[in-house]
């Protein structure tokens, strides 16, 4: 088993590091200025928190946050920003570059029968990887930079799934994550494909950092589990007031309204509503994605509304039971205690007779 955690720990990381040097590639060739390499370096970082890990984690994974994850985040996106304020993104045919990857498979199958004839395998391997880098080269920019975005977004679940878990997230909370880190992902690729696609706003720089400032922001749940995670607490004096009762017994659910109100729908509601109400941009899948935006803040604030009325109900009832000072973090945490009162009153009993049945065989001698 810690073979396999060490493997896991190992090819993952190896993942990230080779799909951002792909990305680091791309800006490079899209920029032609060698000095862009020096991104690389950003993956120094990767490899330190693997050796770390490794050394103090056995190749496990931190509660709460992923450092991996973090610091994949880190390495790949500056690459992607400058691949979208790129000018050659801008306006990019792709006719073109299909009739330059036919020729590319033309060359391809000429370059792999003559080496298969007249030389030997590994001329054969070599002349292959470089007609079939050639003709990587040859791909429109904006369909690498699309292709650099999706795989991103799909490196960055499996990649959660990949790595080793830690003792304080389970199997069953993983799947969770993992679900809700999928819905997430096609979410803000269509965010971003969606709104820079658009002519009016790839004239605008200003509005492309702003929108591409609003995708990092949303990047930044990805290294985080609070959303399956309860924040354990104690009834003690701190955890008293009623902000940190209600933290502690719904940490996961007002982790995952905030993330949707402050992260990820409430941003994308902002830049999208700024779209059409400022810069009168309007088309059918931006007033289709607002709607959608608006409906889920008004679920989350309607979902917030609910547990905080359940909550008071909660602490209502408490109240009028006595039970005030109880931590109410748990659902059945008041009753167990009840019940754990109940058997103690019982034992007293038995052990303590009352009074008035112990002194009456005194009163007849």
């Amino acid at each position: 088993m810690e073979l396999m955690v060490l493997l896991n720990a190992l090819v993952t990381r190896l993942l990230f590091v080779l799909h951002s040097l792909i990305g680091v590639w791309r800006v490079t060739a899209a920029k032609k200025e060698p000095k862009y390499w020096l991104l690389a370096l950003l993956n120094l970082l990767l490899c330190l928190e693997t050796g770390l890990t490794l050394k103090f984690k056995q190749g496990r994974g931190y509660k709460w946050f992923s450092p991996a994850i973090f610091l994949y985040l880190i390495c790949t996106v500056p690459s992607l920003w400058l691949l979208e304020i790129h000018h050659g993104t801008q306006y990019c045919s792709n006719e073109p570059g299909a009739v330059q990857v036919n020729v590319s498979n033309q060359d391809f199958n000429q370059s792999r029968d003559s080496s298969h004839g007249s030389e030997g395998t590994d001329h054969h391997i070599i002349q292959t990887a470089k007609v079939f880098v050639n003709q990587l080269s040859t791909i429109c920019e904006t369909v690498w930079t699309l292709a650099l975005h999706q795989t991103f977004l799909l490196l960055l679940v499996v990649g959660r799934w990949l790595l080793p878990i830690g003792v304080e997230i389970t199997r069953d909370q993983l799947s969770q994550l993992l679900l809700m880190f999928v819905g997430t992902a096609a979410d803000i690729l269509e965010f971003a494909s969606e709104t820079l696609d658009i002519e009016d706003v790839r004239k605008n720089y200003a509005l492309i950092n702003a929108i591409l400032a609003v995708w990092t922001w949303s990047m930044l749940q990805f290294p985080l589990d609070l959303a399956v995670q309860h924040i354990g607490c104690k009834p003690t004096a701190s955890t008293r007031r009623i902000p940190s009762l209600l933290l502690c017994r719904y940490s996961a659910e007002l982790w995952n309204i905030g993330v949707s109100l402050f992260i990820q729908d409430g941003p994308f509601f902002i830049v999208r509503s700024i779209l059409m109400g400022h810069f009168r941009i309007f088309n059918q899948m931006l007033v289709f994605f607002t709607a959608k935006n608006i409906l889920v803040v008004t679920l989350q604030l309607y979902r917030l509304a609910v547990i905080t009325l359940d909550f008071r109900a909660t602490i209502l009832q408490k109240s009028r039971k006595g039970e005030v000072g109880c931590c109410p973090c748990e659902p059945y945490e008041a009753s167990t205690h009840a019940v754990a009162d109940q058997d103690t009153e019982m034992k007293e009993v038995v052990a303590f007779p009352p009074k008035e049945e112990s002194q009456a065989p005194s009163e007849h001698q």
